[in-house]
């Protein structure tokens, strides 16, 4: 009986130091409480975009079980107004990623853009694009890499595997290894949503 008792005030201190840490974040103008199932990271994946609030809404677009399209944004306007967040839950072939990050608009809004150019120009070419969906996919090897049919030679797959590295999109933990790092996971796929939208 009194272990029982024991877990419940661990679990009550556990959700009060949540609170704590979520209340912090808004205080700071952030909110980025990160967590993730992949064994040994603290990082990243994502959601289903949440429709226009200006486009009418597709009962067909909601995750399954939910009755309300637009859930996910009500729910972020009742807890942290002003807020703008990417969220995500996706199983990938590296293991399960759950990952979620966000910032305050006005805070995004008075910072300079111009440093945001480098990272997003890494993937403004086709083969870098490509090479990063196929890591995602699988495909870890330079060897596996160099198959891909946007790739006339090695010394071009090496040249958009540095400027990924470079950028931050890749990672290479050992040598001819790339792959996604976690906490990239869910903004490249957010990024494909709004290119695609």
């Amino acid at each position: 009986m009194e272990s029982e008792n024991e877990r419940a005030i661990e679990r009550r201190l556990a959700d009060l130091e949540h609170e704590v840490a979520r209340l912090s974040a808004l205080a700071e103008g952030r909110i980025d409480i990160v967590s993730s199932d992949v064994p040994g990271s603290s990082e990243p994946a994502a959601a289903p975009a949440a429709p226009d609030a200006d486009a009418a809404p597709n009962p067909a677009d909601a995750p399954a079980g939910t009755d309300d399209p637009l859930w996910f944004v009500n729910e972020l306007s009742r807890r942290v107004p002003g807020a703008v967040m990417m969220a995500g839950a996706l199983d990938t072939v590296s293991g399960p990623v759950r990952w979620q990050y966000g910032l305050m608009a006005d805070g995004l809004l008075s910072q300079d853009w111009s440093d945001l150019a480098r990272p997003l120009e890494a993937l403004g070419h086709p083969a870098r694009i490509e090479l990063v969906r196929q890591v995602l996919r699988g495909a870890h090897t330079t060897a596996e890499l160099l198959q891909l049919e946007h790739l006339a030679s090695s010394g071009q797959l090496y040249h958009h595997l540095r400027q990924l590295v470079t950028a931050g999109w890749l990672v290479s933990p050992r040598r001819g290894y790339y792959e996604v790092p976690v906490a990239r996971v869910v903004p490249l796929l957010v990024l494909t949503m709004i290119a695609s939208s």
